[in-house]
């Protein structure tokens, strides 16, 4: 069955606060193998003009992820019928160790190809005094159900 259409525009209450730590950034450029020292030393991020460590661009992905979950489940798209299709990243400013983060999912678009929706999200990531860090965009297939 198709997306709803009237669910673009539909915003999904914040996430509980992310507090972002200098383990799980050091974490995540190990992971994807960035070896950017200002991912790991303090100092040097000091130096670069930050308070301390920040984050590889696509670090907030592990923060948008559990959040789009919770829209997916409320549209009713089960992850099985999912193909990641597009994912886009606009920040005004790294996100830096000590940052407590927050979550806000919209859904932007849903259209419908060759009998599979196309569903396109933005999640507004944002830090505790309420400024935005990073706008993120998903877009995916929803595959029919088989």
């Amino acid at each position: 069955m198709p997306l709803d259409q009237t669910n673009v525009g539909r915003t999904y209450p914040p996430t509980a606060p992310y507090e972002v730590g200098r383990e799980k950034i050091r974490e995540f450029a190990e992971a994807i193998g960035d070896p950017n020292p200002a991912f790991r030393d303090s100092e040097v991020a000091v130096k670069l003009g930050y308070r301390d460590v920040i984050a590889p661009p696509t670090f907030t992905i592990r923060l948008t992820l559990d959040a789009s979950e919770v829209a997916l489940d409320a549209l009713g798209v089960q992850l099985r019928n999912v193909l990641h299709r597009e994912q886009r990243f606009s920040y005004t400013r790294p996100v830096v160790a000590g940052d407590t983060l927050v979550c806000v999912v919209v859904v932007e678009a849903i259209r419908t190809v060759a009998g599979n929706d196309i569903l396109t999200t933005r999640t507004d990531v944002t830090d505790g005094s309420g400024e935005l860090v990073v706008a993120v965009w998903s877009t995916l297939v929803v595959r029919e159900e088989a």
